[in-house]
């Protein structure tokens, strides 16, 4: 690295204190998404507690602990998501933070007219030699748009960062008013295989895995379902990857070659990502990847983008669908859970594509009720107030450990027929009843 850079880093340099010591009571301030966190800075805000009334912090899908809700007073400080995730979560429930609801592939809109950071820590990793730096395994997704905003930016260098390629992945030094060198490594999941002895699961993957083509173009998602078809592609060819999130699954599977890219019209040769998590070895893996096109998740997310790849599948998954075939999959009642997401993105981009399908994973049941019966996830209607995330029209395959179906083209009462049988057996009596009561048998 040129001098003049060195010096311009060292010029700029602050610690994580005294970027904290920056924010003021009444401003907002952004502090980072899922991966791309500015921990140490946070954490330094929050001993400041005491110190501040009526800050609003933006986020998205923090992961534990977050210790600005942890902290003397934790009341200074109000939260600002697009996306409710773990700690965002705990926000939430003690009524203290503001959702907008907005698809994934349209959040530069948030940034622009939702929450107006003075003051913007973002996470990077580590400088390269013409004093660049990446905005990381999630923050490419948005902090560019964060970035544009932002009347002080404020950069927390992270070697634990992996430095990701693509567009918009980049920021110089420059650019930023101040840095913080922290060292802080990243939260990670659990990367491998699901477990045999998960029979549903496993049921699931099968149907999925055998609609999934050979030169087809995945999206995955997290969670059982998700994983298990991506480790179990193994047998696939030359397939590609356009997906909102990347994971160790898809890691995998570039890895034995299985993925290889061939064939998307979309970038060719690389795997189109927005954000990354999952294990260290994942993060290790992204680093100076140059297989890897990291995007804004108006880019990655752009259901016409999506579209442009043939043979494109898209699976998501979703906490429950009524017998019209509305997906709810952020929140049940009045109870927010997550967000809007990417989902309806991919669900319309994938259907778009030639040759492409989307489809809704879930097991038939979750839990069980008071009286010991399970607990359906198919419902004859949802309830009051429970916000539909995907609508019934968009929805194409619906996948339980008991089949699959297509309701694209299905009528109303065959659609109601078609997901019965996909629920749990001692369900199924009471859904047909109320199917008939509703007048929908």
């Amino acid at each position: 690295m040129k001098e003049s850079l060195k010096r311009e880093f060292a010029e700029k340099e602050l610690t994580a204190a005294q970027a904290a010591a920056l924010v003021q009571s009444g401003q907002n301030v952004y502090i980072g998404c899922c991966t791309s966190y500015a921990r140490a800075i946070a954490d330094a805000l929050a001993a400041r507690s005491e110190e501040l009334e009526n800050v609003t912090i933006g986020l998205s899908n923090v992961f534990p602990p977050m210790s600005l809700l942890d902290c003397a007073n934790p009341k200074a400080f109000h939260f600002c998501t697009y996306f409710v995730g773990y700690e965002d979560r705990r926000a939430l429930k003690a009524d203290n933070l503001d959702y907008t609801s907005v698809h994934l592939g349209q959040v530069d809109q948030w940034c622009y007219h939702t929450f107006h950071p003075d003051i913007a820590f973002l996470d990077v990793s580590s400088p390269d030699e013409n004093g660049y730096m990446s905005h990381g395994a999630s923050g490419c997704c948005m902090h560019p748009f964060i970035q544009e905003e932002a009347k002080t930016i404020v950069l927390h260098i992270n070697r634990f960062s992996p430095y990701v390629t693509g567009e918009r992945t980049l920021i110089h030094v420059s650019d930023a008013d101040y840095v913080v060198f922290a060292d802080v490594e990243k939260e990670t999941t659990p990367g491998g295989p699901v477990e045999e002895d998960d029979p549903d699961v496993l049921a699931m993957s099968r149907f999925l895995l055998d609609e999934i083509p050979d030169g087809g173009c995945i999206q995955l998602g997290i969670g059982e379902v998700a994983t298990a078809v991506g480790f179990g592609l193994t047998g696939k060819n030359d397939l590609g990857c356009h997906t909102e999130l990347m994971t160790d699954s898809i890691m995998a599977l570039m890895k034995a070659g299985v993925i290889n890219n061939s064939r998307p019209k979309f970038i060719p040769h690389k795997s189109v990502v927005g954000f990354a998590f999952g294990s260290k070895e994942l993060y290790q893996y992204l680093d100076h990847n140059e297989n890897m096109y990291f995007g804004p998740f108006p880019v990655v997310n752009d259901p016409r983008n999506i579209a442009r790849n043939d043979n494109m599948i898209s699976i998501n998954t979703a906490m429950s669908i009524d017998l019209f075939g509305q997906v709810a999959a952020e929140g049940m009642g009045t109870r927010q859970f997550s967000g809007v997401g990417g989902q309806l993105d991919y669900v319309r981009g994938a259907q778009m594509a030639k040759g492409g399908k989307s489809f809704f994973a879930f097991k038939s049941t979750l839990g069980k009720n008071p009286d010991g019966s399970p607990k359906s996830r198919i419902l004859p209607y949802f309830p009051p107030a429970t916000i539909v995330t995907t609508p019934r029209a968009d929805v194409q395959y619906v996948v339980t450990e008991y089949g699959m179906v297509n309701l694209k083209h299905l009528t109303v009462r065959d659609r109601a027929k078609a997901l019965i049988d996909l629920a749990h057996p001692d369900c199924r009596a009471d859904l047909t009843a109320q199917a008939k009561q509703l007048g929908i048998l």
